[in-house]
């Protein structure tokens, strides 16, 4: 008689930044309601990142999934949003396992830097040049979205569209500090090459979390 394989544990422990529920102001779900799951720990180093204070997750305290389960099913049941810092970092099978048990729908956002864990309903993978994706993720994602912080990020995202399956959507992100400099210079490429998105990060203009 095979054993049967013991279930992803409720109890396991994930170092949570912040968790809160909003709407996602990112990408192909921008506007729809969303929980968002804020993991600590990255090995990126983004200079421009707006979430430093997620990079050590030795200083952000350890959650059991049921904790976070728990906070989550507080809320209307809708999008959960995994993101960091870079979650992947972390083995997120029982995260995702417990989510979708409890009719969440499980959405990634990740560099792609390292192995993708879990079972995701959809996956955002925004590449980074500080650490690249691993090649073997990028073909898991659903949606490409490419932060442009200068000229030479065009370049940069083309090379990931040419790596990502054929249904990928792809946007282009200005980087905040960048926004009013760069916008212009992504909304010209886009009517030149349709077949990417303007992405803008609704959030901060709502000034929501």
């Amino acid at each position: 008689m095979t054993k049967q394989a013991s279930l992803p544990s409720i109890d396991t422990s994930l170092p949570l930044m912040e968790a809160f529920y909003t709407l996602q102001g990112e990408g192909f779900h921008q506007g729809k309601a969303a929980y968002f799951i804020r993991l600590a720990g990255c090995p990126v180093g983004c200079v421009w990142c707006d979430v430093k204070e997620s990079w050590d997750e030795t200083k952000h305290e350890k959650k059991t999934v049921r904790q976070i389960i728990k906070a989550a099913s507080t809320f209307p049941k809708s999008i959960a949003v995994v993101t960091g810092g870079e979650p992947c970092m972390h083995d997120l099978h029982a995260l995702t396992f417990h989510l979708k048990k409890n009719s969440f729908a499980t959405h990634l956002e990740t560099s792609g830097a390292c192995p993708i864990t879990g079972n995701w309903d959809w996956i955002c993978l925004s590449p980074k040049k500080f650490q690249a994706p691993l090649e073997e993720n990028i073909a898991l994602a659903h949606e490409l979205k490419v932060v442009i912080y200068n000229k030479s990020d065009f370049n940069w995202a083309e090379k990931y569209a040419a790596k990502v399956n054929a249904s990928c959507q792809l946007f282009l992100q200005p980087e905040w500090s960048k926004e009013k400099k760069m916008l212009p210079l992504i909304i010209a490429y886009i009517q030149e090459n349709p077949t990417w998105a303007l992405s803008m990060q609704l959030h901060k203009y709502l000034q929501l979390p």
